[in-house]
């Protein structure tokens, strides 16, 4: 009886830190509950279905959608062993099998004293680093032939990565050593975009959004001043500004670098957007496997609030503005809009038919601008530095500076900053050029294309 009461407390505190109390809570809770208790039994999910007022029959859909909630006994540290086409094409499945052979499990199984449990995974976004891993929440390097205790046991946390970029506009200051500092992100330009954004109107930020030429950086191409004007003026209220970094492509990860190296180009990126729409609320959607990413946005946030950034009022202006994190729980079509939105609601996250778009019933039925994470840090860029600098570098039809993640059999993978416009070759040879001989270049993941020999002078252009 002791430990059953004991046992409601602790989800009586989980309950208390997420309100108000709801179905949208739902994915919040469920991440809290499963850390606390190591997975999610009926009886537990029967008295959160209770407080939040959910069908049980909806909890268990959400928790059988998701690949990273348990609803039995899982072992003390999860290692997800990642088996996209680049850490595969490196040794992933021999790292898999020599791992399980040595402590006697087949993957998807528990060892015996319910230590660990193995797991092969689709893409972590640790492409730079392939082959890889996460222990438990550590983002791990592996290499083949490694001792299994050696990356099991004493597990080291992979670097930032490279970066480079000619110019560096949107990597700014990334990799700096005090990434969350707002006075280090300040040194660097930080904050300016937002500073010269509230001496103006919105419907001026729009505008020069659209000038500047930017489109979406997702993949879609859509013009983002378009989209912003859109939402801006969309009948219904509150509106709400959404980042999408639920990045599952495999080979992305320039989410990744951001949020860990410059995040507070983000939260930037998010007010600029906010205040063009006219949002009050934000909602950084973050990939379950991305750990280490959220807790270092956690933190930025948090310092960001303290120092004025967010919150109420923000910098004196009346402009009221501020930013919650949504983990995501393993699920790749998460990373489509619709669904990221059905996932914010506490729901599975299966996608939207269209129209209506966001822009005009987005989130919670409201209208919602939903962007990647380097849309937002391009547009904190703009407005820093005008939009006609933004058209200097790029093509008439795509604008700007791209990140390019390059991985695989490149001399030194990482995340490249280059105008847009720039040949593949180029973007190759930037990266040390190719091990070997080439044969073929995966461009833009499973959802991409392969280009072969003869396409090296292709633009990189939307």
């Amino acid at each position: 009886m002791a430990n059953q009461i004991l046992a409601l407390d602790k989800l009586k505190l989980i309950l208390e830190k997420h309100q108000p109390s709801g179905r949208e809570q739902l994915l919040p809770v469920l991440w809290d509950a499963q850390k606390t208790y190591g997975y999610l039994s009926e009886p537990l999910v029967i008295a959160i279905g209770k407080a939040l007022r959910v069908p049980l029959a909806d909890i268990f859909g959400v928790i059988e959608f998701y690949t990273m909630f348990y609803k039995e006994p899982v072992g003390e540290t999860i290692i997800r062993v990642c088996s996209s086409p680049i850490c595969t094409q490196l040794g992933a499945a021999q790292i898999l099998d020599s791992v399980c052979d040595h402590y006697g499990v087949q993957p998807g199984e528990t060892t015996p004293d319910g230590k660990y449990t193995f797991e092969s995974v689709e893409c972590l976004g640790l492409c730079d680093h392939a082959p890889s891993a996460l222990v438990g929440e550590i983002p791990v390097a592996v290499e083949v032939g490694a001792a299994p205790d050696s990356w099991v046991g004493s597990p080291q946390a992979a670097p930032l990565g490279t970066l480079e970029g000619d110019p560096r506009w949107l990597l700014g200051g990334c990799g700096q050593s005090e990434p969350t500092n707002v006075a280090s992100f300040e040194s660097c330009g930080g904050f300016s975009g937002i500073k010269k954004a509230l001496k103006i109107t919105p419907s001026e930020v729009v505008e020069e959004i659209t000038r500047s030429g930017l489109i979406g950086r997702g993949g879609a191409a859509f013009p983002t001043g378009l989209k912003w004007k859109f939402t801006a003026e969309a009948d219904g209220h509150p509106k709400y500004v959404v980042c999408n970094a639920d990045e599952s492509e495999p080979g992305t990860f320039k989410d990744r670098v951001l949020m860990e190296g410059y995040p507070l180009s983000i939260v930037e990126g998010m007010l600029v957007a906010a205040y063009a729409v006219g949002a009050q609320q934000g909602y950084l959607y973050i990939r379950g496997e991305y750990f280490r990413p959220t807790a270092i946005m956690r933190e930025a946030i948090a310092n960001a609030r303290r120092a004025g950034y967010l919150g109420r009022n923000i910098l004196d202006s009346g402009f009221d503005f501020d930013i919650e994190i949504r983990s995501g729980a393993g699920a790749y079509v998460c990373g489509e809009e619709t669904a990221l939105f059905e996932s914010i609601e506490g729901k599975r996250g299966f996608p939207r038919l269209k129209p209506p778009y966001p822009v005009t019933r987005g989130l919670f039925g409201k209208p919602t601008d939903i962007n990647n994470i380097e849309t937002l840090s391009a547009a904190s860029w703009i407005l820093a530095n005008g939009a006609n600098a933004f058209r200097m570098l790029g093509t008439e039809k795509s604008t700007g500076t791209k990140l390019f993640c390059l991985s695989g059999d490149v001399q030194t993978p990482g995340v490249y900053e280059m105008p847009l416009g720039t040949s593949l070759r180029e973007v190759i040879e930037i990266a040390g050029g190719i091990r070997g001989e080439l044969r073929a270049v995966l461009i833009g993941g499973a959802a991409g294309t392969f280009a072969g020999p003869d396409d090296l002078d292709l633009s990189m252009s939307f």
